[in-house]
């Protein structure tokens, strides 16, 4: 069983769909021993991220900049994991 497997056994109430032209994404509350996350998935990249509430809150601080930047940096983080965080 996969991490996304683990995650989804957990979920709660119904996903949410959101699509554009452009890409479709799926949220999914998953309820952990931790608390709720978002699960974000992007069912054609196939690419997912499990969000909890300080980092969901932390989009709230980003700016038009930060995400633009994370859009114009496709498929990839916009650090890499090796990356000297500040």
């Amino acid at each position: 069983m996969s991490a996304l497997d683990d995650l989804m056994a957990n979920a709660v109430g119904d996903a949410i769909t959101i699509a554009n032209e452009f890409t479709e994404v799926t949220l999914q509350r998953i309820d952990t021993r931790n608390g709720s996350r978002l699960l974000i998935t992007s069912p054609k990249s196939g690419q997912w991220i499990s969000l909890d509430a300080l980092e969901l809150e932390a989009l709230t601080w980003q700016n038009a900049y930060t995400l633009a930047a994370m859009v114009g940096n496709m498929h990839q983080p916009l650090l890499s994991d090796d990356s000297d965080l500040p």
